[in-house]
């Protein structure tokens, strides 16, 4: 992993220095670009005011959908098993009945 340099990032009009690896560069700003996005929406829907809560609020959004796609993952994955076991079952099944 190589060494960590200071990149500016900008969100809603104000300026960020983070530390990032050259390789993760690309990512960090997508993500800033992210959350500049969603916190001006919020601030221009007009239902939330204040910078801090409304990165909180973002954050609590993020999360939420982050969750979200977890949760719906591990239950992509445990139906895929579950077929898999049903499918593996009935081969051991079928090798018991014909060795029989």
């Amino acid at each position: 992993m190589s060494q960590s340099e200071p990149v500016r990032v900008s969100i809603m009009g104000k300026e960020y220095q983070i530390a990032c690896p050259p390789e993760e560069r690309a990512d960090l700003f997508a993500s800033a670009s992210l959350i500049d996005e969603r916190m001006r929406e919020l601030r221009d829907g007009g239902r939330v005011v204040g910078a801090e809560r409304i990165a909180v609020m973002v954050a609590l959004n993020l999360a939420h959908e982050l969750l979200e796609c977890q949760q719906q993952k591990a239950g992509a994955d445990s139906a895929d098993s579950s077929a898999r076991l049903v499918a593996l079952a009935d081969r051991i099944e079928q090798s018991l009945g014909s060795s029989r």
